[in-house]
């Protein structure tokens, strides 16, 4: 095993109660191809050999894929790494060459040549018996002892630390796979049968150190060559060592999903693969379960909840050819609503590891009991299927064993080259770096969803892809932050919002005065950066109403001819049942509290004795109810029908031909479309009276799910939000669907706001929206 374990870690196989101790073919029982849709049953996947198998059974499992496998070789390697190691034993107290046995068996499922079946065997030999390289190359030929050598566990190396010794152990690893990536397979192959018996080793803390080393580093490596089935079951064994509470709490919601779910997939999966051959199209359909770490990742990554999850449970469509694959997803979306924002095309663009195949999810057929669900769906070829499964070997071209030099050569896609992860990572060790700067270096290298930017000084800061520059100044510090006026990327001024990527170097622009822009949130991608914003603007926010109140608190006083104190307020903090006159003063400008009830609270019975209402003295009336400032005096105005803008939203005027004006908000399609001279605009903005109660009309559509009393519900809703329903009206009718569209009356903006964030909340609604009524019939 090429990863350096002691002895007290090297653990038995597969005892029958440990946790995943049996693994499956292609991952364990609860994640991969639950269901095929040929027959609409549940079919579990077939199991790993286990335990000790005989020779003949390893054998006939090579032979199936490669009946031109050299037999009297395995039979050989078998028998000597069995005699070799003879009485050593694991932790559990079976004998060691349980492990070498179980690596070979995982790599007959990736169909690995025989030279690697027997590397696999044979891995161990030369680090834990009496036997040399010179002895594997003499019995088994030059290629089985390369690849033996590359993978021998490096106990001899001697360093100051358990840093420096992994960053040493990595560096010579990657420079033999990248003489030979087979090499790194017999490796992923020892890793995961290491961590299927990670629980035999007793000290926490060793569990945690290879099960963290296996999450920076081995997954990776699984996924930059395509053995998604490896990369996946790894992680899934580290997350569960790393973070067991959490993986604890999936995995249960997992069973109780399945428990209740696996009939409706299996309806699912038949409807999807009838809908294919309606159109002869002949394809099979599977279905497949996520694992527990790719959960928690997504629920990370999207801060979504595990109900909110909508591809738990995913589809795979496999094809004959790319133009059917093509073809399957036009009847797909021909046939259920497609969500934009799921699509990718990784046929036309292939990923980086060769990994082809169409995702897109859709709003698919109705579950039993008549939910509509939103699932996933990846449409491939049975080529692409096997990319996707087996990575990089199986682009393996097995040669006549007669042949000289390797039994095995890679064929693939020209743009694809299996050795650019291992070069890649050979020349970071190999620039001169410190050792573990490198295997820093190459962690990056290896983890896609990130990427990594440098300050000039050239320190490394890793973020989430898509991140802005925003978030890489709140990545530095928190003060750097929160006094960012701009960046420079690569040397160049860019926007904050400009998104970056791995090895951009980026100088933050500083300023101890830097304002805080309410849209910073928006634009931010990492919860550090967002959660900095938001405490910045609430504080912010705080000081703003304080001083607002405080101002409004005693022009109020100074109207009603009394004396403002703070120790007066203070006083009426019971009354008031507030903690500090500063919450008193905060709660009277933002509107929550009114000056009145703050008045009476300081000087009980003088705001009854007052006439109306107290106001501020220094307030002026307006009659209009709602008012647009910056108009010339009994100028023609007119609100434009293709926006309906909204007391509240930011507005431009566009002066006609004949004088008159129309009123667009600022984001306006159509004003973008028409784009009107400059000399026509005009810089307007609302004007509110606050004595006056005004109404402004806007135009709704809702999309819901048919059924009794959806109506109402809807309605019911936007009541809540004090809105009146000024006419309604439903369109696109059918069973599944309704369209209904809406006049309203409504205060302002921020009221429409929240009561389009309440509608769309309702579990039958699948979409909201605000429209113009300039192309629409009226009411």
């Amino acid at each position: 095993m090429a990863e350096k374990l002691t002895a007290e870690e090297k653990t038995d196989p597969q005892p029958a109660d440990a946790p995943q101790g049996q693994p499956t073919s292609s991952s364990s029982p609860n994640t991969d191809n639950l269901i095929a849709a040929t027959n609409g049953s549940p079919q579990k996947t077939p199991q790993h050999p286990v335990g000790f198998i005989r020779q003949t059974e390893l054998i006939d499992l090579v032979k199936a894929y490669d009946p031109n496998a050299d037999e009297n070789m395995l039979n050989r390697a078998y028998i000597f790494a069995m005699k070799a190691h003879g009485g050593q034993t694991r932790q559990s107290g079976d004998p060691y060459f349980s492990h070498p046995l179980a690596v070979a068996a995982i790599l007959t499922e990736l169909r690995a040549d025989p030279a690697t079946v027997a590397t696999a065997l044979l891995h161990d030999v030369v680090e834990d018996t009496d036997h040399s390289i010179d002895d594997i190359e003499e019995h088994f030929g030059s290629e089985v002892a390369q690849l033996v050598d590359g993978v021998t566990k490096l106990s001899q190396i001697e360093l100051r630390d358990e840093a420096s010794k992994q960053a040493e152990n990595f560096r010579k690893f990657v420079v033999a796979m990248a003489d030979d990536v087979r090499v790194l397979l017999v490796k992923l192959a020892d890793r995961l049968h290491n961590m299927r018996t990670l629980h035999f080793i007793e000290k926490a803390d060793k569990r945690r150190r290879i099960s963290l080393e296996t999450m920076e580093i081995y997954a990776p490596l699984a996924g930059r060559i395509g053995v998604q089935r490896f990369r996946e079951e790894l992680e899934d064994i580290a997350f569960r060592e790393l973070s067991p509470d959490a993986f604890a709490t999936i995995s249960k919601r997992l069973d109780e999903l399945h428990q209740h779910s696996v009939s409706g997939v299996v309806e699912l999966a038949n409807v999807l693969r009838q809908k294919l051959e309606a159109d002869g199209l002949r394809a099979q359909v599977y279905s497949r379960e996520k694992r527990a770490y790719s959960i928690w990742r997504k629920m990370q990554q999207k801060n979504v909840s595990f109900d909110e999850l909508a591809d738990i449970y995913a589809f795979r469509v496999l094809v004959d050819n790319v133009q059917d694959c093509y073809r399957a997803l036009g009847i797909i979306h021909s046939n259920w609503r497609m969500i934009p924002s799921e699509f990718d095309d990784y046929i036309s663009a292939a990923k980086p590891n060769n990994y082809r195949s169409i995702h897109t999810a859709v709003v698919g057929p109705p579950w039993r009991d008549g939910r509509r669900q939103r699932i996933e769906i990846q449409i491939r070829t049975y080529e692409m299927h096997e990319t996707a499964e087996r990575g990089v070997a199986a682009h393996w071209q097995y040669k006549d064993p007669g042949a000289n030099g390797a039994s095995v050569e890679i064929v693939g896609p020209k743009q694809y080259d299996p050795y650019e992860t291992p070069r890649r990572l050979v020349e970071m060790f190999q620039g001169g770096e410190d050792l573990d700067e490198a295997l820093q270096y190459a962690k990056l290298e290896l983890f896609q969803d990130q990427v990594f930017c440098f300050t000039p000084k050239s320190r490394v800061i890793a973020l989430p892809k898509g991140s802005t520059a925003l978030d890489f100044a709140y990545g530095v510090h928190t003060d750097v932050g929160d006094q960012c006026i701009g960046a420079k990327v690569n040397g160049i001024q860019r926007p904050l919002r400009t998104p970056l990527e791995t090895g951009d170097v980026v100088e933050v622009l500083r300023s101890d005065n830097a304002p805080v822009q309410a849209e910073w949130e928006s634009l931010a991608v990492t919860g550090r950066a967002r959660s900095a914003i938001r405490r910045r603007i609430k504080k912010m926010q705080y000081n703003e109403h304080l001083a607002l109140g405080r101002s409004i608190a005693e022009s109020v006083f100074t109207g009603a001819h009394l004396q403002f104190s703070l120790k007066g307020v203070r006083a009426g903090l019971r009354k008031l049942e507030k903690k500090s006159v500063e919450d008193v003063l905060v709660s009277v400008g933002r509107g929550d509290l009114p000056v009145n009830d703050l008045i009476e609270a300081v000087y009980p019975g003088a705001s009854a004795a007052s006439e109306g209402e107290i106001r501020p003295a220094s307030l002026s009336e307006f009659k209009p109810s709602v008012a647009i400032a910056g108009l010339t005096p009994g100028v023609s105005v007119r609100m434009a029908q293709c926006c309906t803008p909204l007391p509240g939203e930011r507005i431009v005027g566009i002066r006609g031909d004949a004088g008159n004006i129309t009123v667009h908000t600022i984001h306006c399609e159509r004003l973008a479309q028409d784009d009107p001279p400059q000399s026509r605009w005009l810089d307007l903005k609302w004007r509110k009276n606050d004595d006056e109660q005004h109404t402004a009309f806007a135009r709704l559509n809702v999309t819901v799910q048919n059924g009794v009393g959806v109506l109402s519900e809807i309605a019911g809703i936007i009541a809540r939000y004090g809105i009146s329903i000024a006419s309604m009206r439903l369109q696109n009718r059918s069973r599944e669907f309704i369209d209904i569209v809406m006049d309203v009356e409504v205060k302002d903006a921020k009221q429409l706001a929240q009561a389009l964030a309440g509608v769309r909340a309702a579990p039958t609604v699948l979409a909201a929206e605000r429209i113009g009524t300039d192309n629409d019939e009226q009411l």
